[in-house]
């Protein structure tokens, strides 16, 4: 594979690889990108290929014949499935962590292993296999608990239960009626901490860290963060409340104790590792771990970097993150989620999507297809969440203000965003 000949296989469909393609496409290294399976946002910067981004082994296939020289899985799912470790099998580079190292999102109860093995911040939990014993445990507690099912929920799998009857209802959607189907085979009671949530991710390449600028994520559906837990309803960058102290305080007791205990678990990292932490009064404290991009965090984020994302990519695969410097637009981004009326439970699908041509001539604006698709020609919902509506501005509050502007230009039968993103930020 020649320097400057590079042709990249970019795995998933959603706002977060659609984000990926446009930064992508601004590498002088890049000479074909392929996404699969893409939506129309992906469209516009490579060619989609119909191969679902959980058929391994067709992925490989694809990548062999089509001369990939890097693959980039986006989705958890696929990580946890062993993508990167089967194309590393037939010589392709693929940025992402192995199988094993993808536990630490695909399964919390192995996360939370981590955690204590190497003293890594978190709230007290407890780890139950069976509903009775998880039932009888939750009925003994007199404080607020946070339920959780062990393996890949989508986002969804997180109930904050301020009385203890909640939880033993929410063990019991999980555990009994298996709401999140296997994924729901353990869960993990623990402690409600309280304070602010912020998102902190890391390029890892084995040994290195390099971390990238902070972000908050705005999870329930609702305003004032009411309502039920969503995959992510709109995000800011960066996060004022992550100051430059607390940051080192974050790599020193979360990074770093994270990546040397995973390294010793036989289980090395490399990749993106996403800490989502509670800011306690107690200082910082570890609520899950995702082995991806964030979606939302990834859209504003990547509105940010001016740096070249493939260089970046490639280094952390071949264990050179030493040798990468990123580089920044100071100015801040926000993305607003635009969703299908009736997310996070069920929604129709198939509404006609108006008004993104003039959204994209806005100024500092890019518009991220999520759940997306083409019909006879024409734009239609086909997901929960449908756009990352994604916006710089000199300020934070100018940042928000383009982005609603262009929020307001897009129209579809049923659509709804929190009006409150990054408010948190401009208190």
């Amino acid at each position: 594979m020649k320097g400057k000949d590079m042709k990249v296989l970019l795995i998933g469909s959603g706002g977060r690889e659609h984000a990926i393609a446009w930064k992508l496409s601004q590498s002088k290294k890049l000479t074909k990108l392929y996404c699969a399976p893409g939506n129309p946002g992906t469209a516009q910067y490579g060619e989609n290929v119909d191969i679902a981004d959980t058929d391994v082994q067709a992925l490989v296939t694809f990548a062999q014949g089509a001369d990939i020289g890097l693959a980039i899985i986006g989705p958890e799912d696929p990580l946890a499935a062993g993508a990167v470790d089967a194309f590393e099998a037939v010589g392709i580079k693929a940025f992402g962590p192995s199988a094993k190292a993808a536990q630490l999102e695909a399964d919390k109860a192995f996360a939370k292993e981590i955690m204590r093995a190497n003293s890594i911040p978190t709230g007290e939990s407890r780890t139950f296999t069976n509903f009775q014993d998880a039932k009888a445990y939750i009925a003994s507690r007199d404080e607020a608990v946070v339920i959780k099912a062990a393996g890949l929920a989508k986002g969804k799998g997180v109930f904050v239960c301020d009385e203890p009857s909640e939880g033993i209802l929410a063990a019991e959607q999980i555990m009994v009626d298996r709401i999140f189907g296997d994924a729901g085979n353990t869960v993990i009671v623990e402690d409600k901490l309280l304070g602010q949530e912020v998102s902190i991710l890391a390029l890892v390449d084995g040994r290195n860290i390099y971390v990238l600028e902070s972000s908050q994520d705005h999870k329930p559906i609702g305003e004032g963060d009411t309502g039920l837990n969503t995959g992510g309803m709109g995000a800011y960058t960066p996060a004022p409340i992550v100051t430059e102290k607390l940051m080192d305080q974050i790599v020193k007791e979360i990074l770093v104790p994270t990546i040397d205990g995973m390294t010793r678990n036989d289980t090395p990292y490399r990749g993106i590792l996403y800490a989502g932490l509670m800011l306690t009064q107690g200082g910082p404290r570890t609520l899950e771990y995702n082995v991806r991009f964030g979606d939302p965090e990834t859209q504003p984020i990547l509105m940010r970097l001016k740096s070249d994302l493939l260089e970046v990519m490639l280094a952390v695969c071949d264990g050179k993150l030493n040798t990468v410097n990123l580089e920044w637009d100071p100015r801040p981004a926000v993305c607003v989620v635009m969703s299908s009326g009736g997310y996070p439970g069920s929604y129709e699908k198939g509404k006609v999507i108006e008004g993104l041509d003039d959204a994209a001539r806005m100024k500092e604006v890019v518009v991220f297809h999520a759940g997306t698709a083409k019909q006879d020609g024409t734009i239609v919902t086909s997901g929960g969440r449908v756009l990352g509506v994604t916006a710089l501005g000199d300020t934070i509050a100018a940042a928000q203000a383009r982005a609603y502007e262009a929020v307001d230009a897009i129209r579809f039968e049923g659509a709804y965003c929190r009006r409150d993103i990054a408010d948190k930020a401009l208190k």
